[in-house]
């Protein structure tokens, strides 16, 4: 019988979206086939502590998981030849070895290619997107222009630094013409993001997207309704694409209660789109895939406007992954449960 490989699995961190993590990693751990591997439950706390948790897997959904008193320090090991962990029992530091990281990370530090070059510095394979990727996906602005360059319509958009004075700002957005979205260029879960009717409304959309990045991005607002498409890579090259969903609302636009709450919205899987159409933004979301270098799963986000022409939104690297997101619920309409996902996934990576 083939020996069990140590993944670790990684989760909170210093993001906004710590919450969301948790929520996340517990499901993918809850899913791991443990006749296959051997699981190092990795969590970062808010300040940034790395800790080896070995309660019960309820508590990292609650946030307990922190405070069981048998979470054992951990730094990571950047040495190639020696890929893996140090884990600290009592006065030793005692080397874990890995034979891949599954980040289940989302937002800044942990999605935005930060801990992918740590992991990649160490040798350790990653379930995922590796570091240009994970970092070019975060920043919106450049991966419009990558994905613009490659052809693919991107929204009208114009982009700020932190040295930006209010009246260049405001010159934009009536350029771009209202109703504009004003977005910090790396953040996710739509922190940050508001939808401006007018200039009167712009400082404090201003204020509250540089509150989580420093530079900016205005976006003209896009008619239409949101397809997302999730792509999984293999160790081949070879891509599976999952059916498109539909997010449909209500009023507003989808920001963190809708992704995660759904007060005014749904999610409809597959999406109410000719089929002649889903397969042009699934040929979409494949192109855009490989444009910015994305590796193992990821998912595309489009907006298709009344014209019927398809207007590139964003990547996540690393989406919801509970049982009832997005992403592992587009892959099981084509007949992949999320076992087999999560087997997949981990396979690819340490196969690679």
């Amino acid at each position: 019988m083939a020996m069990r490989k140590t993944i670790a699995v990684l989760f909170g961190g210093r993001s906004p979206e710590y919450s969301v993590s948790l929520q996340s990693a517990a499901a993918v751990m809850a899913h791991v086939d443990p006749e296959k591997y051997d699981l190092v439950r990795v969590g970062i706390t808010r300040a940034g502590e790395w800790l080896r948790f070995y309660g019960a897997p309820e508590d990292i959904p609650a946030d307990r998981w922190q405070q069981d008193a048998a979470c054992a320090p951990l730094t990571l090991c950047p040495s190639r030849e020696r890929a893996g962990l140090w884990e600290q029992k009592g006065d030793l530091w005692c080397h874990l070895p890995l034979d891949a990281a599954f980040p289940v990370m989302h937002g800044a530090f942990g999605e935005d290619g930060t801990l992918q070059g740590l992991l990649e510095l160490a040798g350790i394979p990653i379930v995922g997107c590796g570091t240009l990727a994970s970092a070019l996906c975060m920043d919106k602005d450049k991966a419009h222009r990558l994905v613009g360059a490659a052809g693919i319509p991107v929204p009208a958009s114009a982009a700020f630094g932190p040295g930006a004075v209010d009246g260049e700002i405001a010159e934009a957005a009536r350029a771009l013409g209202w109703p504009v979205f004003v977005k910090p260029v790396a953040a996710g879960s739509s922190f940050g993001i508001s939808r401006v009717e007018d200039e009167k409304n712009l400082p404090a959309a201003v204020a509250s997207a540089r509150a989580h990045c420093a530079h900016i991005l205005l976006e003209a607002a896009v008619p239409g309704f949101e397809l997302g498409c999730a792509v999984m890579g293999s160790a081949d090259g070879e891509l599976t694409v999952g059916e498109l969903d539909e997010v449909e609302l209500q009023g507003g636009f989808f920001d963190f209660t809708e992704k995660y709450s759904l007060v005014n919205s749904k999610l409809i899987v597959p999406a109410r789109v000719p089929a002649e159409k889903a397969a042009e933004a699934k040929r979409n979301a494949v192109a855009i895939y490989r444009v910015l270098g994305c590796g193992g799963f990821a998912r595309v986000d489009q907006f298709l406007r009344p014209d019927g022409v398809l207007v590139f939104s964003e990547v996540n690297t690393i989406p919801g992954f509970t049982t009832h997101s997005r992403y592992p619920n587009m892959m099981k309409a084509v007949g992949i449960g999320f076992d087999q996902l999560v087997d997949r996934l981990i396979g690819t990576a340490v196969s690679a």
